[in-house]
């Protein structure tokens, strides 16, 4: 009914940047929030941004200053930019949304995309 579907990982050296991108598809009512989490091998699955559908947000202390996430409500759709890029951020991203599909009844649960790779190089 709801899918999440993520692109713009990749490659990159150290201190360059990337940008994610993660659209929402299907019957939506709202979506009260969007996300990203990250995954690092031999880590727990940790928060890295988060924004609400009031612009409010809120970043891992390890990537404050660094990666901004925005929201186009119009395209169902949150990116991250990710600048300054060190190798402690290679993981796994994975799109996160708290979504009420269309219906009668209105339900809320969160959808994940299916990750994408970010793999930093120096």
């Amino acid at each position: 009914q709801v899918q999440l579907v993520e692109s713009g990982g990749g490659l990159v050296q150290a201190g360059g940047s990337l940008r994610l991108s993660c659209a929402a598809s299907g019957s939506i009512f709202s979506i009260n929030a969007m996300g990203w989490y990250r995954q690092a091998p031999g880590k727990q699955r940790e928060l890295v941004a988060i924004a609400t559908s009031g612009s409010s947000t809120n970043y891992a202390d390890s990537v404050k200053g660094r990666f901004t996430i925005s929201r186009d409500n119009a395209k169902n759709t949150v990116y991250l930019q990710m600048n300054s890029l060190k190798l402690e951020d290679t993981a796994v991203y994975y799109c996160n949304a708290l979504v009420t599909p269309n219906g009668i009844l209105l339900t809320p649960r969160n959808y994940w995309g299916q990750g994408t790779q970010v793999t930093v190089s120096s």
